[in-house]
């Protein structure tokens, strides 16, 4: 029975591992719009993640039914993407830091690093618990997912910091935002990765007796004098 319940789980890790890999290599996290004041011009909107932001020009013919924003990004257009210069120079990275308060999109990226190494781990020791006579292993497993969906819900929380300090801020253009697909799958990761390793504590506890009488039939009887 406890064989069973690993099995599902470590399925459950593996959709929780995928959806933690494409949120945090791709850049759909967050898509930012600028207001748009006429149509049959071009406009600029963006998207990213923790790495690197796309800017896409796009010529507005008509209204977005959703608002006076440039879009739908799925528009066609001249798209330019470049990686952000977290730890170094430039003229990408300094625009960058001033309008989007390039510490959040830093701490993000940090967070979001020791999520993997977590998630690494714990993969490693779920692996390894499926040797004979290392059930033991289960334990660190789930405390390891437990932290790497901790971390990148935290992470989801300084993206979400981030953006909304570039729509509020008067140096921006951007007025208008929505959170994309690879925000959704940071936030599956959180759930599933988080959910699994609580699961996996709980699988590793020793076996807790149906009544009291149980531990105390079980017992070695005391010898008489």
């Amino acid at each position: 029975m406890r064989k069973t319940k690993v099995k599902i789980t470590f399925l459950v890790i593996l959709v929780g591992i995928s959806s933690m890999l494409a949120a945090v290599v791709t850049d759909h996290w967050a898509v930012l719009s600028p207001r748009v004041e006429r149509l049959n011009t071009t406009c600029e909107a963006a998207h990213f993640g923790l790495w690197r932001l796309c800017k896409k020009s796009i010529f507005i013919v008509e209204e977005d039914p959703q608002g006076k924003g440039c879009g739908p990004i799925s528009l066609p257009g001249v798209k330019n993407c470049s990686y952000f210069k977290h730890f170094t120079s430039g003229e990408e990275a300094e625009v960058f830091e001033v309008k989007t308060q390039k510490e959040y999109n830093i701490s993000a990226a940090a967070i979001a690093i020791f999520s993997l190494a977590f998630m690494t781990l714990g993969s490693l020791c779920l692996l390894g618990a499926f040797g004979k006579g290392r059930d033991y292993l289960l334990r660190p497993a789930g405390m390891f997912f437990a932290f790497a969906g901790l971390c990148i819900v935290i992470s989801v929380e300084i993206m979400r910091q981030s953006v909304k300090r570039m729509i509020d801020s008067d140096e921006t253009i951007w007025i208008e935002y929505y959170y994309s697909w690879s925000f959704a799958c940071a936030c599956a990761a959180f759930t599933l990765l988080f959910l699994s390793g609580i699961s996996l504590l709980i699988i590793s506890m020793p076996h807790m007796p149906r009544n009291p009488w149980e531990t105390c039939m079980d017992a070695e009887p005391e010898p008489i004098d």
